[in-house]
């Protein structure tokens, strides 16, 4: 039996709405339908997408991103529809709806496969025990600065050659799909999707000298945390905090071992969302 997992955006009416039209449609076609839980509510399941052909996000591209860290490296196609701003991650609107999940379980749309990261975090807890995390991202991991807005002072590796130690607000690793994000915001290119390296951005370093740089997909980017300034600071996985409670120490960031499938409309889906966003050039499709 064909199974599907639905990721709607809870917070929005028309996306849960349509989340359960979907899921009567889909039945009706002797396909097997499972919903994410709402985040938001207190001691829920977490959604199992073990066996899954086909994982659906109605949201934006903050929904999509939850529903690529359900997916992890499974390599399960994803299939983004857009509730509101229509943007880089998802690829129509709800009043195609029905028509792209046809085209997905048909496999008529085009697959992007986009790199993800692997994070490796040291934190130490209250008692100053260390602890390790591992966390996925489909577009960055980044380091920034505590409440107080304290310059940050840490050191920045590829591949164990020393890059530089840094002062500043902080520093973003992004995939291609994660540049037109934070990444952009600090100072970033625009990445194809196809590439799959990682982009490492300063942010607002205190240095005119420092500039983002591309890795190769087989480098490992670590970055630690200098004692020179006992200041608050943060980990950030996809925009969600990581270790909580915990300070940290360093984060070792890699590919990540498996990609996220996107199903696009066309080939050409990442370039228009290029033009549209950036230059407010209307699709002509």
């Amino acid at each position: 039996m064909v199974k599907v997992a639905i990721v709607p955006n809870y917070s929005r009416q028309e996306a849960v709405l349509d989340a359960s039209r979907l899921t009567e449609f889909l039945e009706k076609q002797s396909i097997e339908v499972v919903w994410a839980p709402d985040k938001k509510k207190t001691n829920v399941i977490p959604l199992n997408v073990d066996n899954t052909d086909l994982v659906i996000s109605l949201g934006g591209d903050g929904t999509l991103l939850r529903a690529a860290k359900i997916t992890g490296y499974r390599e399960i196609p994803i299939l983004g529809l857009s509730y509101g701003h229509l943007g880089f991650l998802t690829s129509a609107g709800p009043d195609e709806l029905q028509t792209m999940v046809q085209r997905a379980l048909a496999g008529e749309l085009h697959v992007s496969r986009r790199a993800t990261l692997q994070i490796t975090s040291l934190f130490l807890d209250e008692r100053g025990q260390e602890i390790e995390l591992h966390n996925f991202a489909l577009n960055d991991f980044s380091l920034s600065h505590g409440s107080k807005g304290d310059m940050i002072v840490f050191n920045v590796d590829v591949s164990g050659h020393h890059i530089d130690t840094l002062r500043g607000d902080g520093f973003v690793v992004a995939t291609a799909t994660g540049s037109t994000g934070y990444a952009l915001a600090a100072g970033g290119p625009i990445v194809t999707p196809t590439f799959t390296g990682m982009l490492c951005v300063p942010v607002a370093p205190h240095t005119i000298l420092a500039r983002a740089f591309l890795t190769a997909s087989s480098d490992v980017v670590e970055i630690s945390i200098s004692t020179e300034r006992n200041v608050e600071r943060l980990f950030f996985a996809d925009g969600q905090p990581l270790g909580a409670n915990l300070t940290p120490l360093s984060a070792k960031i890699t590919r990540g071992q498996g990609d996220i499938l996107l199903l696009e409309a066309s080939p050409s889906s990442f370039y228009q969302s290029v033009s549209r966003v950036f230059y407010g050039q209307a699709s002509h499709d």
